[in-house]
């Protein structure tokens, strides 16, 4: 497994990572407590050890693992990612995973915030400390930033980024985080399905020297390279309520993209991942993991042969004909 240091910070992360969202929110099947730390124990096994959650995620669970995990000496294994600005425990619980939960953002709050999700994961410091989902009006909040400067200057934070929701209108974000905020990185969708506007936060990245991280690098499991028109997704499972047109149009994208497996001789979801680390700017990606098999097909790629600018190119056009789709279909 190699890494890449989060530019000008130290900090070093995995190529491949792992979002623990998917062990802890309940959106790709149900994993228990000892599923979950077995999954991450071979996460780290294998490399893949810098490790993405948020304090909102399975309502704290998601940092609860990590601890359980990764206890006392076990933690210098690990490179963690956590988020803030969600006031989850304001919702009721039933609304978990069905509506978005309030921001909060007043200074109490957010020391509170920091200092229980430190308690959770059983640490005394976080690696890359990430603002949740935030609409412009929270990037404004000069508040939002002197706390974070505080907490990295008390060694609580080692390491700055803005987390972009999506749906939310999140490429002026983006933009805006990367040429005018005092972060290190931004965390962004990004895949071969769907190239905008994360290329153009990749532009921005590259001119002011900070790093991205990348989620949903299979476009929500698409590239993985395994559904077919007659793929039926379980009870709970998010991809259930998608259009059927996200179905039968993805599936015929990514034939397009098979010459890859051939040429680089990997499986499309390797390949997938290959193409989101094509920019020195992104210095890991966070698939959607959750059974082992999927987690070691994943953790190959980063010593899998690397996209060629030509191949990165060919992309480029295929998605600029929208793959050669009669109408652009927005997933």
């Amino acid at each position: 497994m190699q890494t890449r240091e989060i530019a000008g910070t130290g900090v070093r992360v995995s190529e491949i990572g792992f979002g623990v969202w998917t062990l802890a929110a309940g959106w790709w099947g149900d994993h228990s407590d000892d599923e979950a730390v077995a999954m991450l124990h071979r996460a780290a096994d294998l490399g893949v050890t810098f490790l993405d959650t948020a304090d909102i995620y399975g309502n704290g669970r998601g940092e609860t693992l990590l601890a359980h995990a990764f206890p006392g000496g076990a933690r210098d294994r690990i490179t963690i990612g956590a988020k803030f600005g969600y006031d989850w425990q304001a919702r009721d619980a039933s609304d978990a995973g069905h509506r978005e939960a309030p921001h909060r953002f007043d200074v109490l709050f957010l020391e509170a915030s920091l200092d229980a999700s430190l308690r959770r994961l059983g640490t005394d410091h976080i690696d890359l400390y990430q603002i949740h989902n935030p609409r412009m009006a929270h990037l404004l909040e000069d508040d939002v930033w002197s706390f974070v400067e505080r907490a990295r200057r008390a060694g609580k934070v080692r390491a700055v980024g803005v987390a972009l929701g999506p749906a939310i209108g999140w490429a002026e974000e983006g933009r805006y985080a990367l040429e005018s905020l005092p972060i290190d990185a931004v965390q962004m969708i990004y895949n071969a399905l769907e190239l905008d506007p994360g290329r153009g936060l990749i532009e921005a990245a590259e001119r002011t020297e900070e790093s991205l991280v990348v989620r949903v690098p299979h476009s929500s499991g698409m590239l993985e390279g395994r559904y077919t028109v007659d793929t039926v997704f379980p009870e709970g499972d998010h991809r259930r309520h998608r259009p059927r047109t996200w179905l039968i149009d993805g599936v015929q994208k990514i034939e397009r993209l098979r010459f890859l497996e051939q040429e680089n001789r990997c499986t499309l979801g390797q390949a997938a991942l290959r193409f989101v680390l094509h920019s020195p700017s992104v210095v890991s990606a966070l698939p959607n993991i959750y059974d082992v098999a999927q987690l070691e097909e994943f953790a190959a790629a980063s010593d899998s042969l690397p996209i060629l600018d030509a191949q990165a190119e060919v992309i480029e056009r295929l998605y600029a004909s929208n793959y050669g789709l009669p109408a652009e279909v927005t997933p």
